[in-house]
């Protein structure tokens, strides 16, 4: 049952607002609807958990993850392209790390509300 007693510092639409703050409330729902999507699947999720202890290249997190390289690097792309990570080059191996610091603090929460006291 969710306790109804505590505040919430969620926005509400009031009759009141300009069409200005509607359309700023929609394009963030927006916002965080593509980063929800971009962290949504397991793999990607995986990826986002082993990238917040430091910086991996693609084939240790084949290892870590027991993926193929095309499926590793498919979700890594992915994640790129929203501008969750960024790859660096050294000579043929690729590295990846995490850029948007909203990645940590969304794994945190993730960590605590399903993996913390499993």
């Amino acid at each position: 049952m969710l306790d109804e007693t505590r505040e919430m510092s969620l926005p509400t639409i009031r009759p009141d607002m300009t069409d200005l703050e509607i359309d700023r409330m929609m394009e963030n729902a927006c916002d965080a609807s593509n980063f929800l999507k971009a962290i949504s699947h397991e793999g990607r999720l995986m990826i986002l958990c082993h990238l917040a202890t430091g910086e991996k290249s693609v084939t240790e997190l084949e290892e870590l993850l027991s993926a193929r390289q095309a499926a590793v690097s498919q979700q890594l792309s992915r994640l790129r392209v929203e501008g969750l990570v960024s790859p660096r080059r050294e000579g043929k191996a690729i590295y990846y790390s995490l850029t948007d610091e909203r990645a940590i603090k969304i794994l945190d929460l993730v960590y605590d509300l399903f993996c913390k006291n499993n």
